[in-house]
């Protein structure tokens, strides 16, 4: 997992050197023709993805393979910091707005962006937010963030699972898994909390075949955000 996710970062300083059909020619994605027909479609596409191999090098192919795409930045410390790495991402093709201290909500963008028939790239595997949906994963609670599904709901745009493995020391793999409609029944909370579940199942699909290349180092089940549990001597983290 270490070594993994060292590889990450290692590749992420190289992509703006990277040659770009060799960037493209090492990537092979299963099911990517939905991908290609939600382009199509034209109504909005949100690939809500964890943060699984090298997400900032499928950025940086899905847009040197004709889709440009919006995505949010958790905002650093200090501001130079932030600054830098939107330029780095912007220079790789994405449009990125902040997660706070923004002109405009986010919410707000991002809908205006998929309903002009745009395409976002969202991490959905941890909450940044208080309005984090809980589901299951891997048989206890997580939090999970309620805007790819939320924007789904309320836009028409397709949502797309998205998952991405390292195969080997050359080469990237990714899925575009089966699009997560929007229930027919139910009020709006209830089918958001459904559609992200959705989400959370998919992701652990392709966790469970390779978790080393899951790089997830902050806290995700709702036992580990318990402070008062974390506080027992008797709990062992």
């Amino acid at each position: 997992g270490v070594r993994s996710y060292l590889r990450y970062w290692c590749e992420v300083f190289q992509l703006p050197r990277m040659d770009r059909t060799d960037l493209v020619s090492r990537m092979f994605v299963v099911d990517e023709w939905r991908l290609r027909d939600a382009v199509r479609a034209g109504r909005g596409m949100i690939l809500a993805l964890p943060h699984m191999g090298n997400w900032d090098h499928a950025g940086a192919w899905l847009t040197s393979t004709g889709v440009p795409f919006t995505t949010v930045a958790e905002r650093l410390h200090p501001e130079s910091l932030f600054a830098r790495f939107v330029a780095f991402r912007e220079s790789l093709g994405m449009e990125v707005i902040p997660l706070t201290g923004g002109d405009r909500p986010p919410y707000e963008l991002l809908a205006d962006r998929l309903r002009a028939g745009g395409a976002l790239c969202l991490l959905a595997d941890r909450d940044l937010t208080s309005t984090g949906i809980d589901v299951q994963f891997f048989g206890s609670a997580a939090r999970m963030p309620a805007g790819p599904a939320a924007l789904a709901h309320d836009t028409g745009a397709a949502l797309l699972p998205v998952t991405l493995w390292y195969p080997d020391l050359r080469r990237w793999n990714g899925r575009i898994h089966e699009q997560v409609v929007v229930p027919p029944d139910g009020d709006r909370e209830s089918k958001i909390r459904a559609m992200t579940q959705q989400l959370a199942d998919a992701f652990a699909v392709t966790i469970a075949a390779h978790p080393e290349d899951w790089h997830m180092v902050q806290r995700v089940w709702r036992d580990d955000l318990d402070t008062s549990r974390l506080s027992d001597n008797s709990v062992t983290v």
